[in-house]
This record gives structure tokens, sequence and C-alpha cells, in this order.
């Protein structure tokens, strides 16, 4: 099958002939119909991430927000066999540790990071191997499309868990989100349709201009000196009860926290980049005087998946609409390229394998 080979961290990836992957006897191999360009895939793509014992190696397939058609089955499988449609979450559990007991495998003690380590290669790929199936594969509505499903990748499901799990939000509440990538108009949209008051916050106004249409109540321009804090409170006339880094950068960050009003919620969503390095200051003693709680929010267990797709098929969300280009396997360099400049718009996903 062909395959996208990182060769060298922040060159053009290899599109490569490698062998076709067998499904372990309590796997599942998956034509891939559609995957997701996401900007975990360029950090990886950088070589970030050795701060935190998480760089991906060298030789490594990456893409990690695959859907598609199950082509082959492990003899162990019961939920699933071939012609099943599934998407299939990047943080992939064991499901017998406490955490997948308890409902939380996206934090599986004994995990796969699809993508992102040897033992699970990624889905820039005609096919990809999934362990464990009958706890990690998604089955697919028949209204949920693959691309569709591809957009939830990670960044749909990242930013539901964090708004409806982590933060538990309310109707009617503010909810400031940071960064308008694929992340953020993913936490935009979904704070929207659960009923929330949205301000979204970026550099750019091309991406501002798609959260209004996505959702967005209120809409802030940093840069040029701008005071963000400032500007959600008069926004929100007081604060927001939400906000969520999507970035990752530690100006984002520290203008999160510093726009919550009294006994907020600050999600961080956003991985660092190397000028970080995994380390952002943050007004402790503030955060302490207000009651202020920090949290942060990785993925999505297997076991809630159903939540999501229930509020995609009755039209409430709508992730497609965050699709803006679909591209063939040789065009995923070019577009991980054009995330270094913050060139993208929405989400991008590899359709044509």
């Amino acid at each position: 099958m062909r395959a996208a080979v990182l060769e060298a961290y922040g060159e053009p990836l290899s599109i490569e002939s490698v062998e076709d992957p067998e499904p372990e006897p309590h796997g599942v191999v998956v034509d891939v119909e559609a995957c997701g360009i996401c900007r975990s895939d360029w950090h990886a793509w950088q070589g970030h991430g050795e701060w935190a014992d998480d760089q991906v190696p060298i030789g490594q397939i990456l893409g990690h927000e695959p859907a598609g058609t199950v082509a082959r089955v492990g003899d162990r499988v019961s939920r699933f066999e071939p012609g099943d449609r599934v998407a299939i979450p990047f943080n992939l559990g064991e499901g017998s540790c406490p955490q997948c007991r308890n409902g939380h495998g996206n934090v599986c003690e004994d995990g796969y990071a699809l993508g992102f380590e040897e033992t699970v290669p990624g889905a820039f790929a005609e096919q990809v191997g999934v362990p464990h199936a009958d706890f990690n594969a998604v089955a697919l509505p028949d209204g949920v499309s693959t691309t569709e499903a591809a957009a939830l990748g990670c960044r749909y499901v990242t930013a539901f868990h964090a708004l409806a799990h982590r933060a538990d939000l309310e109707a009617g509440d503010w909810v400031a989100v940071h960064g308008c990538g694929g992340l953020g108009l993913a936490a935009v949209q979904i704070a929207a349709a659960l009923g929330a008051n949205v301000a979204a916050v970026d550099i750019r106004e091309d991406p501002l201009e798609l959260a209004t249409e996505l959702g967005a109540d209120a809409t802030v321009t940093a840069g040029n000196g701008v005071d963000v804090p400032a500007e959600i409170e008069s926004a929100t006339d007081g604060g927001a009860h939400v906000s969520v880094d999507a970035l990752g950068r530690a100006e984002t960050c520290r203008n999160s926290v510093d726009c919550l009003r009294t006994r907020g919620t600050h999600v961080q969503i956003g991985l660092t980049t190397d000028a970080e390095r995994g380390e952002v200051s943050l007004p402790i003693d503030e955060i302490t005087r207000w009651d202020v709680t920090v949290v942060g929010s990785r993925g999505m267990p297997p076991s809630r998946y159903d939540e999501l797709l229930r509020l995609i098929a009755s039209g409430r969300l709508e992730p497609d609409a965050l699709v803006t280009r679909e591209v063939g396997l040789e065009d995923v360099s070019d577009r991980l390229a054009a995330m270094s400049e913050y060139e993208t718009r929405g989400v991008e996903v590899v359709t044509e394998l």
C-alpha cells in the first residue's frame, strides 16, 4: 500500500510503498477513505515533544484522524465485520485498565497514540491497523460521511470532551476561544451548539469570519498591542465562564486565564511548540484567590462518541462545515508546511489515497 512516511523532521514526507497491515487477533484493518491533517501532525513533523519524551520517531507513518471501512478482522473481534463504516480515535485504549473500565479510555494507562508511535503506524496511508477494535473503533451512523468523521478527528472530539465533559459547560455561559485553527473553530461550533455564547480570538480576520459563521457572538482581533483579556471582559460583560487555549502559545494560555471571571475554568487543549517546550508561566496567586479551575483535555473516550454522533445526526453539529479543502496523499507535506505560516483555514482532509 501507499503511505506518507516521516524521513526527516521538517522535510517533505516520503510517499512509499509499504507492507499492508495485518490485524492483530483483537484488531481490525481499515481501508482509509478520509484522514484529517491536524496541527498535531505538524508538531510531529516538526519533531516537537522531545521535552516530554513524546517525540515521534523517524520512519513513522503519520496521520491520526481516519475514517473508512473495515477490510479485515482479527479472530477475537466481535463487534465489527468487513464492510462496516468506522471512525478511529487517535487515543487508543486497551480496554481493561482502571481508566478504561471507568470510562476514561482517552487516558488509558497502557494506551497507544495512533500515528505517533512505532507500534501504531498512522493513517496517511491506504490502510490502517486498529488494535483492541471492540473497545476503540466507533461505528458510523448512516447519516455521517467518512469525510465528516475525519473532520471529527482529534480536534472535534477534543473540543467536545473539553467543553462538555471537562469544563461542564452550561447553556448561557460565555466561552472564549483563543486560536481559530481547526481545533478552535471546532470549539466555537460546539460551544454554540451547546447553548453557550462565544467570543473567538485570533490574529487573522479570515478565521474570525469563519468563526462568526459557525456561531461566534463576538470576535477579538489579537496582536498590535490589543489587550485581549480586557476586550473579552468587555464583550462578555465581566469575563468568560470558560476559556479555551486552542493554540498552545504562552501568550494565548495567559490570555485565556486572565480573561476569566471569578470561579471560571481555563481549558488547555493546544500543545506547546519548541518556543515553550511544555512550560508556561501562570498567575498562581490569582488562580487561587479567584477560585479559578485549570484543566487539561486530550481526545475523548471512545465510549462517549455516541453523544457527539447523535448531535451530528440531528443536524445540531456540522463538522463538514469546517472542511475547507480535500487533498491527496502527495499534498500532505505542502499542507503541513502551510501550517508553519498559519496559512491554513478550517480543517483539511486527505480523501485521495
